[in-house]
């Protein structure tokens, strides 16, 4: 089952950069809940349900033309699967950032119940029970 969790996160990521909503939708339940209350950028919140994180997802993809995320590797504990990573984005005029943080994807029955985002991958590690 790790394993898979990991290939689903992957797909995942990938269906982002892609900007695949249809993809994100079957791989997220519909119930899903996107925490992105500790980013210091304007889309700050929790998002609860699909189609309000979907609302989140069309604020980034008018705000960035292109984003890629590059994982630095994928850390599987039971249902969750930690991504320490970089967004590599480009916006509207051509300028390009990047942002480090870390993911923590958790799982139920092959889907995507929660997404949410850590500034610093120790806490995120914590709040899966692990410290590296």
């Amino acid at each position: 089952m790790s394993q898979e969790n990991v290939e689903i996160v992957r797909r995942s990521l990938e269906a982002f950069a892609r900007r695949d909503v249809e993809a994100l939708r079957s791989l997220n339940d519909p119930g899903m809940e996107l925490d992105w209350s500790e980013s210091k950028g304007w889309l700050a919140g929790i998002y609860r349900g699909f189609d309000e994180a979907l609302r989140f997802y069309e604020g980034y993809f008018q705000a960035f033309e292109a984003t890629v995320i590059e994982p630095d590797h994928f850390i599987e504990t039971g249902e969750s699967v930690v991504v320490p990573n970089v967004a590599k984005q480009r916006g509207r005029d051509g300028i390009e950032v990047s942002a480090r943080g870390t993911f923590v994807f958790t799982l139920r029955d092959h889907k995507i119940i929660r997404i949410r985002l850590y500034q610093e991958t120790d806490d995120a590690l914590k709040a899966v029970g692990l410290e590296e």
